[in-house]
């Protein structure tokens, strides 16, 4: 028992805090959707790029497409975007956040781990809720209202997805940088940095935008903010290990699939 709490201690401390500055969500997101047998949630779960480790909607299927390769050959910083996206793939994540998620997945059943994954999408609400009236999808934001309501009451603070599984309510995942295509915004230059998630100049701004919107900022100290975001980092690293691996394993160019798989996901995203 010593030991259990030893570890849950480790994982959820000091090293989740560097794991959220660290940001691993770069690669994670792209990853996580490719298609493998060990797929834990559907797409309507996560969305959200600017989300950290969660599970944004890149699909193997659009990341290696044609249609992919063919429209977005243009990357004007690619030799820095390159060695960014080396480091983080190959130092960060190797180093750190992988060996942390394995300890994390030893320690914490998969229905505990999909219930924390519940209850810190749920805090998303005023980001999905924000966005999707800005775009006028009312349906969306009647949405994000029933989800909130029913998962925060009888989901129990949001560990439960009741909204989904009992009523059949999806997600409707609507972020800043998609608000601001829809307006008219360009994309601008698709950018890779360490410690942050794969972006466009845009989709920048807005990932900065969105992460104001996080309710908990203003009510706890930045570090508990970080600690939280970085337990969601490492848990849904932990609830991917496998496809992770799969991935990296059957992707010739991963740099080129996560590129093509964002900007094409990110413009059909638009688009709707």
């Amino acid at each position: 028992m010593g030991l259990r709490h030893s570890l849950i201690r480790f994982a959820t401390g000091g090293a989740l805090l560097v794991a959220v500055e660290l940001g691993y969500a770069n690669l994670s997101p792209a990853i996580a959707q490719m298609e493998s047998p060990r797929i834990r949630f559907s797409e309507s779960d996560s969305s959200n790029p600017s989300a950290p480790g969660t599970i944004a909607a890149y699909a193997a299927s659009e990341a290696d497409s044609s249609m992919a390769s063919d429209e977005y050959e243009e990357d004007p910083w690619e030799p820095f975007n390159e060695k960014m996206f080396w480091f983080n793939r190959n130092v960060l994540d190797r180093f750190l956040l992988k060996p942390i998620a394995t300890v994390w997945d030893a320690v914490l059943p998969d229905p505990v781990q999909r219930s924390i994954h519940n209850a810190l999408n749920n805090l998303g609400v005023v980001r999905r809720l924000t966005n999707n009236l800005l775009q006028l999808k009312l349906g969306g934001a009647g949405r994000e209202v029933a989800r909130f309501s029913i998962n925060s009451t009888i989901g129990v603070a949001g560990l439960f997805d009741v909204a989904k599984d009992g009523f059949g309510i999806e997600q409707s995942d609507e972020d800043t940088g998609q608000t601001m295509g829809v307006y008219g915004v360009g994309p601008g230059p698709y950018l890779v940095l360490p410690f942050l998630p794969v972006l466009t100049v845009r989709d920048g701004f807005g990932f900065a935008a969105d992460a104001a919107m996080n309710p908990l900022s203003y009510f706890i100290p930045f570090g508990a903010t970080a600690g939280i975001y970085g337990t969601d980092v490492v848990n849904e690293r932990s609830l991917n290990l496998d496809r992770y691996q799969q991935v990296e394993e059957s992707v010739v160019d991963l740099y080129s699939a996560v590129r093509n798989g964002y900007l094409q996901r990110r413009e059909a995203a638009i688009r709707e």
